[in-house]
Order: structure tokens, then sequence, then C-alpha cells
């Protein structure tokens, strides 16, 4: 009896083992443990999201222009004035 229940507390022991490897908590203690590294890591983290939104704003504001332009050329009454306007304020700015 004794050494069955050792050998469900071994099995036991193994899944909790196995499943602590696949969460990769040693990396995560290890990465606690060493401030320098978190901060670094977190800085290059910030720095890619800073550049993404960048990038991103720019490609939307660039769409943004291109059909303002597409619009103004269809010349739709009083919208068009305005958008013609908005190109061109734009254009002037670049």
């Amino acid at each position: 009896m004794q050494e069955d229940n050792m050998n469900t507390v071994n099995q036991k022991l193994n899944e909790i083992s196995s499943k602590m490897e696949k969460a990769q908590i040693a990396e995560y203690i290890q990465l606690v443990k060493n401030p320098r590294r978190m901060l670094f890591i977190n800085f290059i983290s910030g720095l890619a999201r800073g550049l993404g939104l960048a990038i991103g704003f720019f490609v939307l504001g660039a769409v943004m222009v291109w059909m303002l332009g597409r619009l103004a050329v269809w010349n739709i009454p009083i919208v068009g004035d305005y958008i013609t306007e908005i190109v061109k304020i734009v254009m002037e700015q670049l």
C-alpha cells in the first residue's frame, strides 16, 4: 500500500516538474533576480511599441491624405471644397 502511494506521489511530482519546465518558471525567477536585465528588456519592448505606433500613425495618415485627395478629384459639392483646402494645407506642410 505504501509503495502504491509513493508511486502516486512520484507521478504527481513528475507532472508538476514538467508543468514548471513548460511554464519556464526558472527563467522568470532569474529575470526577476536581475533588475538590470528586466529594465533592459522593458526598455527595448517600449522602444518597439513606440516605433510601431509611429509607423502605424504615419501609414494611417498617409492613407487618409490619399483618400482625401481622391475625394477632392470627384468634385463633390461643398465637401470637395473643404477637402481641397485640407489637402492643400497638408501639402504645404510637407
